[in-house]
């Protein structure tokens, strides 16, 4: 069975071509650049990465230079070899904590969230039609980053606000990256032949949000209402005293469309170091004895070792603490500060190991680590095929 997963935002789309249940990837590339001009979009198949630059007015013809991709590099023969199409949406409000068939009724229901998430659900809605446009008669799946976390309890996602905001506009915590820290449950609990396990997920990258999990249910998470506050990010401040924007907006005489950009797109290891978002950039700085480089990857490490201190005081014990997302699976110092922050957890880090794992599953703990500590790739691609499979099978 051949599923379609798909990620699309306002000016892209991502695909991957997956066969199930062999969990091979056939084909999978993205969509840059649509409807704003200077239009691409690039092949990864057999090993070869093919670039080609075209016209994309709108996401209804990336889908069609899409399918024309997948016969002429003799993936399918024909649409019909399409089984499903899962697509990610990424606020289900408190209303999906599950992925669902897609309807007319549905996408409407969705489209009621857009003020929850301006930038991405309408884009994701563009996708999804656009596919129904080109592929009528296939199911479509909507996976949603927000239903993981639906199994909070009202203690951890209501605001200390007035209730009323709660009741009026929906104003709750709602959590991010929900298919990942599943996909992330899902394979160390595979591996460690558990189902009770106590999770702290550390999906750490430019976004990064952290999940504490109890026997696959998200008891906390660090990301709120939006994806700003929690652990500090690479463009995004994380946790701060909101008291501070109109103190700054009345200094530098900014509205609040001004403050929010510089919150969510000036601030965090850029706007500590004044260097870049990168942690592969921080981490040189540090080397190099940069003092702002420095204080943004103390600031960073600290921040999440805070976070996972927490979280195991909520699990009662936690289990196991896996790394993934950029940082997460490919910056050996940030593990490095993090892990050497909670030694008080008796969490001790192995040197070789953590320079052995690179992008790849691996144990990066010492074997006497009081939890051990293991880095798991994320793929959320295959996590939003896996569940189109299962609900079309």
């Amino acid at each position: 069975m051949k599923i379609l997963a798909v990620n699309a935002g306002s000016s892209s789309l991502k695909f991957t071509l997956i066969e199930l249940p062999s969990q091979k990837k056939l084909i999978s590339g993205y969509f840059e650049k649509i409807g704003i001009g200077n239009s691409f979009y690039t092949i990864k198949i057999n090993g070869q990465k093919l670039e080609r630059e075209v016209d994309l007015k709108d996401h209804s013809i990336a889908v069609k230079y899409l399918i024309d991709e997948l016969i002429g590099n003799n993936v399918i023969s024909s649409l019909d070899e399409i089984d499903g199409v899962g697509h990610r949406i990424v606020h289900g409000a408190d209303k999906y904590s599950e992925s669902v068939l897609l309807n007319e009724e549905i996408l409407e229901d969705i489209e009621s969230f857009n003020d929850l998430a301006p930038l991405h659900n309408p884009a994701n809605l563009v996708g999804v039609r656009a596919f129904m446009k080109n592929l009528p008669n296939t199911p479509m799946i909507g996976v949603f980053d927000t239903a993981f976390h639906q199994s909070m309890k009202e203690e951890s996602y209501i605001y200390a606000l007035p209730y009323e905001w709660y009741t009026k506009y929906g104003v709750r915590k709602y959590g991010f990256h929900g298919t990942s820290h599943r996909f992330i449950n899902k394979t160390i609990s595979e591996f460690m032949k558990r189902d009770d396990l106590k999770v702290i997920s550390c999906h750490i990258g430019s976004g990064a949000s952290l999940a504490a999990i109890d026997s696959g249910k998200v008891v906390d998470t660090s990301m709120g209402f939006t994806p700003t506050p929690g652990v500090v990010m690479g463009t995004r401040a994380g946790d701060f005293d909101v008291s501070i924007l109109p103190y700054v907006m009345k200094k530098e005489n900014k509205n609040i469309d001004e403050i929010m950009n510089d919150v969510n797109k000036k601030s965090g290891l850029l706007g500590i170091s004044g260097i870049s978002s990168d942690a592969r950039d921080i981490a040189a700085a540090v080397e190099e004895g940069n003092e702002r480089g420095i204080l943004a990857y103390n600031i960073y490490t600290q921040k999440v070792a805070n976070y996972i201190a927490m979280y195991n005081n909520l699990l009662d014990g936690a289990d196991v603490i896996c790394f993934t997302a950029g940082l997460g699976e490919m910056s050996r110092p940030f593990r490095k500060g993090i892990i050497e922050k909670i030694s008080s957890l008796g969490v001790k880090l192995d040197s070789q190991r953590n320079e052995d794992v690179f992008g790849k599953f691996g144990k990066i703990s010492t074997d006497d680590s009081k939890i051990p500590v293991y880095v798991v790739p994320t793929d959320e691609e295959l996590m939003i095929a896996l569940d189109t499979y299962d609900l079309i099978n």
